[in-house]
């Protein structure tokens, strides 16, 4: 048997008396199933997220052929205007017709205004509900990094059996629990310093 095998051998033996131990393994199950909750609601928030990201790039998509239909009409319009000022001996069936026209496509032109509008509206409404999403997001995997670190720690502290390696462990699972109850209760508690201090 190698020396590194023995080692192992001894701490897991050492172990099985130490009430160290049994703290630690009560630690990493209570850590560990919360943090498998926090994965859960994670991934519905991503799903979430990439549908309101969907909503948003259809609707300024939509938008956008909006703009061009709009455009497109004004273009018509002032091309009618035009025919109209310019025809001052029309028969008066052909001025009505043209005059009729500018009108369609004068309502046209404000119809499409106010859909732009709406459509920029629901929008900006689906990129604010990714936003939102994003933070809760966040939260949640700044829960899960201090929970991976927590129980790493936890593991080492049932090898080597040094209580300062627990309390260290405990302070990471303090803030993944803190930032993972903020994700679940939909605070708005940002781990911004986490993401300056790992980004």
């Amino acid at each position: 048997m190698s020396e590194l095998e023995e080692t192992v051998q001894e701490a897991v033996e050492h172990g099985k008396e130490s009430k160290l131990n049994s703290a630690v393994a009560a630690v990493v199950t209570v850590t560990a199933t919360f943090m498998a909750l926090c994965n859960v609601k994670d991934g519905n928030i991503v799903q979430a997220m990439q549908q309101a990201q969907a909503r948003s790039v259809d609707q300024w998509s939509y938008y956008q052929a909006k703009g061009t239909k709009q455009n497109l009409s004004e273009q018509t319009l002032d091309q009618l205007s035009l025919q109209r000022d310019l025809a001052h001996d029309a028969a008066p069936e052909a001025r009505a017709k043209l005059e009729q026209k500018i009108q369609e496509y004068g309502a046209k032109s404000k119809n499409y205004e106010k859909e732009k509008a709406q459509i920029k509206q629901a929008a900006e409404d689906a990129e604010k509900e990714y936003d939102r999403l994003n933070l809760h997001d966040d939260q949640f995997d700044a829960a899960d990094a201090c929970l991976s670190i927590a129980i790493a720690l936890f593991g080492v502290t049932a090898l080597t059996q040094k209580r300062w390696l627990m309390l260290v462990g405990l302070g990471f699972a303090a803030f993944g629990f803190l930032f993972g109850g903020a994700g679940f209760l939909g605070l708005g508690f940002h781990p911004d310093f986490l993401a300056r201090v790992f980004g």
